[in-house]
């Protein structure tokens, strides 16, 4: 399975080429912007985009893993339909074709027949980027591709991404918005009971070269199963006796802000960011013990990659409505990917329905749910 993860790792750095050139080449993300409806609208957002960087990443990614491992071919899974509509009114099936010519030829029909952007869109599909060096030779995992399914969310936080501020991160600092929130996720999951075994997290906008080279981006990683949990991030040392911390959504409920805020203690132990990957990514790193998220407006595809990484660190990402049904004593709920709801529809089938707490330690989770327990 280090097989899979080094795949895993270099369509990442692919995902992540696709984003920046398409924010490099103003004329055509122009084009790429089309407002998603119905139901595979996130009802959370007055506007909610669907990109075209965003399906052909997830197609990208579709097309070389299942090139690699047939066998999972069938059990990869995106946030974004691969169906697109051209300034014609014309619907195109985005795919990736064979070889360069045949890819960039579709994305012309989908571009309006701007073959310069098409052109320079297939070569970023196509091309391999330089090897990612994730120090994977040691690494063994107790898995099989035909116990597997991946989830793909393409370009989170797109609204962020589209708006393209660009902050400067500071190191041990939450930077709570801008194009360092838009991330590629790409989980993995067992088919048989949904638990996420191996993650992989792009951040394709975390720093610019001071040489004027444009975008520089940073991976992240982690496997857990069977007695192996290895990340490519340390797990961050426990001060005993600090304060919580914790990052939330600016929309949160107030009750949710009051209670942690009373947890927290000091103001600035309380955080606010964009992105429901970059809020677990936060966790990840160590710039927050938790994220909690009250409602509803998280999906399968959001936190499958970061859940890996989490696990491996030694938490995990739990329903928090599950939690606070069982009380601060209870065994975690932790979320799982395999089934849709069968009472929703479109996207919704796949939401994580009674939010989440992700974690890195149990103590942690607790102190929430007991803080929140009859308030949400």
């Amino acid at each position: 399975m280090a097989d899979l993860l080094r795949l895993l790792l270099r369509v990442a750095e692919k995902a992540a080429n696709v984003a920046r050139l398409c924010r490099q080449e103003a004329p055509l993300f122009q084009l790429l912007v089309q407002e998603k409806t119905g139901d595979d609208k996130n009802k959370k957002f007055v506007q909610d985009f669907k990109t075209l960087a965003d399906v052909v990443i997830q197609e990208m990614i579709r097309h070389d893993v299942g090139a690699q491992f047939p066998e999972m071919a069938a059990f990869i899974h995106g946030e974004e339909s691969n169906k697109f509509e051209n300034g014609l009114g014309e619907s195109v099936v985005v795919t990736v074709c064979g070889g360069e010519e045949e890819t960039a030829a579709l994305l012309a029909s989908v571009l309006d027949d701007d073959r310069t952007a098409a052109a320079l869109l297939a070569r970023a599909i196509h091309q391999d980027p330089a090897t990612v060096d994730a120090h994977l030779d040691d690494v063994t995992v107790p898995l099989s591709p035909s116990e597997l399914a991946i989830w793909i969310d393409p370009i989170d936080a797109t609204s962020q991404y589209i708006e393209g501020r660009e902050e400067v991160l500071e190191e041990g600092r939450l930077s709570p918005s801008g194009l360092h929130c838009a991330l590629v996720l790409i989980g993995v999951y067992l088919r048989s009971t949904g638990e996420a075994v191996m993650g992989v997290v792009n951040q394709p906008f975390n720093r610019k070269d001071p040489a004027g080279a444009g975008w520089r981006g940073k991976h992240f990683w982690g496997v857990s199963r069977g007695g192996v949990n290895i990340c490519s991030e340390s797990r961050p040392k426990d001060s005993p006796g600090a304060a919580l911390s914790a990052v939330l959504s600016s929309g949160e409920r107030q009750a949710v802000k009051e209670a942690l805020a009373a947890l927290c203690g000091p103001p600035d132990r309380l955080m606010y960011a964009s992105g429901a990957g970059f809020k677990l990514l936060c966790v990840i790193q160590g710039l927050a013990d938790v994220y909690v998220l009250s409602e509803g407006s998280t999906f399968k595809w959001d936190s499958c990659a970061p859940h890996a990484l989490l696990r491996a660190l030694g938490g995990g990402v739990a329903d928090l409505a599950n939690c606070l049904q069982a009380g601060p004593g209870g065994h975690p709920a932790e979320l799982t990917y395999h089934r849709p709801r069968a009472e929703s529809k479109g996207a919704e089938r796949w939401a994580n329905s009674g939010g989440l707490v992700a974690y890195r330690d149990l103590s942690r989770l607790r102190s929430v749910v007991g803080a929140l327990k009859g308030k949400v």
